[in-house]
């Protein structure tokens, strides 16, 4: 099986090179991205989403395992065969058996059509998809960038952007107008932006810290 990654271009990285000379520096030290995949199957993608919801990385990849040799290929048919009962038999919670169950449903009937969000701009894609049980913003976000390659989004709900952020600009706090200043400053490549910001929120800088209050985090990058 071919694995797609996140693709970018030189003039992607020139463009946030040049308007951010501390985020140059980072791209500087960290590289070529490698590693991030994408997922341009919409369904099989929502699915992944929904089951790997707040849970770890290492338990999202387990459930994820057991579901595709489970139903074999995710499609609306196959989930839907399955039904609620199966589902959760892989590790999942009733509700988001629940919540994956009626995704298959609606996109079989075609109530839902995961074709037509390819001739949406980035805020209709996330109000078709959190019309969806299961689905807030933070997910329909992470489906624009490692599912549809969208190439300016960069999530607020998301506690590896904003560590990322108070990494690289040494703040303590990221607020709502503070992170809007950084995304237009990226903007029209806030989704290379995202993923640079991951590798420093992982990391991937030494001697990079946080200097937020020690709080559990909550939303992070989407597995790669």
């Amino acid at each position: 099986m071919n694995i797609l990654h996140f693709s970018y271009t030189e003039a992607e990285l020139d463009h946030l090179k040049k308007k951010d000379k501390k985020l140059a520096a980072a791209i500087g030290e960290i590289g070529a991205l490698t590693g991030w995949h994408v997922e341009p199957d919409i369904f099989s993608a929502l699915v992944h989403h929904i089951a790997g919801q707040q849970i770890s990385t290492q338990a999202q990849r387990t459930v994820w395992g057991r579901i595709s040799a489970g139903i074999k290929e995710v499609t609306p048919e196959n989930v839907r065969s399955a039904g609620v009962e199966k589902m959760q038999s892989f590790g999942i919670s009733f509700r988001k058996a629940e919540y994956i169950t009626e995704l298959a449903q609606k996109t079989a009937s075609g109530e839902f059509d995961p074709a037509a969000l390819w001739e949406m701009d980035d805020e209709d894609v996330i109000k078709e998809l959190c019309a969806l049980r299961g689905i807030g913003r933070w997910t329909a976000e992470m489906l624009l960038i490692f599912s549809m390659q969208r190439r300016d989004v960069l999530s607020f709900g998301d506690f590896g952007i904003r560590r990322g952020l108070r990494m690289l600009y040494r703040h303590k706090e990221i607020t709502p107008e503070l992170f809007e200043r950084y995304r237009k400053r990226y903007s029209p490549c806030g989704s290379l932006a995202s993923l640079y910001l991951w590798e420093i929120a992982g990391g991937a800088i030494p001697g990079m810290t946080d200097r937020a209050p020690k709080t559990a985090g909550k939303k992070g990058a989407a597995a790669r």
